[in-house]
C-alpha cells in the first residue's frame, strides 16, 4: 500500500493519501488545504482518486474537499450528522480569520460499519461521536492502520468544547470502538505524531 501523510493548512491537519500499487486507485482522507500538493502527490504515484473521506466537518479537515472533487471527480463521503457544522462554515472560517471555503452535503453518508474499498484496498468506517456528532475513523485491518481524525491523539483526545462536542460520548467512543483494536494498530491522528493502540491504552492519561 502507498501511504503518504501531508500536513496541510494553518492548523497542520494530517491528510492521508492511500493508494494501491497495482490498481493505482486511491483514497484521500481529510483534504483540509493545500490541494495542489495533494494532486501533485497523486500524480507522482500515478494514482487515480476514487474517494474523498472527511473524518469530520471542522474547517481544517473539509475545507479543500470540494476543490479536490472538482479536479478529480471523486465523491466526498462524511457523516451527515456533521451537516450542522457545514452550515456554519462561515462561522468556522471567522474563528480562523480566513475566507469561507466552498462546502456541500456529502455525496454519500459515512455511516457506522460502512465498508470502504477500492481495488486492492479495503477498510471499515467506525462512527466515533464526541469530538463532533459525525466524527468517524477509517480502520484498515489488513494494514493494521487506523486513521483517527480528531478522536484520538498521541497522549491526548479530541477537544469537546466546540459545537457538537461531548466528552462522555468521546470517551465512550474511544473505549468501545478504538481501544478494542489490536495493540499493534498504527494510529494516524488528525494532527501531530502517529501512535499505536497499545501505547495509548497504556500511557494516555485521558483514558485511565
Amino acid at each position: 500500500m502507498i501511504h503518504e501523510i501531508l500536513v496541510v493548512g494553518p492548523l497542520r491537519c494530517n491528510c492521508s493519501i492511500l493508494g494501491d500499487e497495482t490498481s493505482r486507485e486511491a483514497i484521500v482522507v481529510d483534504p483540509g488545504d493545500d490541494i495542489s500538493r495533494i494532486v501533485a502527490t497523486l500524480a507522482r504515484h500515478q494514482l487515480t482518486l476514487s474517494q474523498i473521506i472527511v473524518t469530520h466537518a471542522h474547517i481544517d479537515h473539509i475545507a479543500g474537499a470540494q476543490q479536490l472533487k472538482r479536479l478529480t471527480g471523486a465523491p466526498i463521503l462524511y457523516n451527515q450528522l456533521d451537516l450542522p457544522l457545514v452550515k456554519m462554515m462561515d462561522i468556522q472560517a471567522g474563528w480562523l480569520g480566513i475566507a469561507t471555503p466552498e462546502v456541500a452535503p456529502p455525496d454519500a453518508n459515512l455511516s457506522d460499519n460502512l465498508p470502504i474499498s477500492i481495488i486492492g484496498l479495503s477498510g471499515t468506517i467506525l462512527h466515533t461521536p464526541g469530538h463532533t456528532e459525525g466524527s468517524s475513523c477509517l480502520y484498515l485491518p489488513d494494514h493494521s492502520l487506523l486513521i483517527a481524525g480528531d478522536t484520538l491523539f498521541a497522549g491526548s483526545v479530541g477537544r469537546t468544547d466546540l459545537p457538537g462536542g461531548n466528552t462522555r460520548k468521546l470517551l465512550t467512543s474511544i473505549h468501545s470502538r478504538i481501544l478494542t483494536l489490536p495493540d499493534e494498530t498504527r494510529v494516524i491522528p488528525g494532527h501531530g505524531p502517529e501512535t499505536s493502540i497499545g501505547i495509548e491504552r497504556e500511557q494516555n492519561e485521558f483514558l485511565q
